[in-house]
């Protein structure tokens, strides 16, 4: 007969993290621009090693994710002039100059907020750069805010706590 443990009895203390509590922190953008953003994932690979009549399957390399952001694009500070200051570090445009992974891969860190703002967990984007920017749309007939649509690709993702 299985014995029951005291703290299987008793109700455990349970906070929830909740989508509206986060900060990103990066060198180049200022934190209150960013409106949305995807947590970190990754996908591994399978691999069969076939052996005479049977196989086994065992994981592959880890592939992580690209990261989906949006940001306000206020007219002060313009949050269009923050990406482009990044985005030209691995590319200028009316150059042609080109730049070295040191200039414009960064670590950008994703921290989890508790209730009462503390940092719960803290993910670190390592080697993020932009892959794809999109500068919203502009309509005559609409008032919607202006949105910066943002895809980071990532060389790997490390979570603190």
């Amino acid at each position: 007969m299985a014995v029951l443990n005291t703290n299987e009895i008793l109700s455990q203390a349970f906070e929830p993290k909740v989508q509206n509590r986060f900060l990103m922190l990066f060198k180049t953008i200022p934190s209150f621009l960013v409106k949305t953003a995807s947590a970190p994932s990754f996908t591994d690979e399978e691999v069969v090693l076939h052996y005479i009549n049977s196989y086994r399957k065992v994981r592959g390399k880890r592939t992580w994710n690209d990261i989906s952001l949006t940001l306000y694009d206020p007219v002060t500070p313009s949050g269009a002039q923050a990406v482009m200051d990044w985005a030209r570090l691995s590319y200028e445009s009316v150059t042609g100059r080109a730049g070295y992974s040191d200039f414009y891969k960064e670590d950008v860190t994703l921290q989890i907020l508790g209730p009462v703002g503390d940092v719960v967990g803290e993910w670190i984007l390592k080697g993020s750069f932009i892959k794809e920017a999109s500068f919203g749309e502009y309509d005559w007939s609409s008032s919607d805010v202006v949105d910066i649509s943002l895809t980071l690709g990532v060389d790997y993702c490390v979570l603190n706590y």
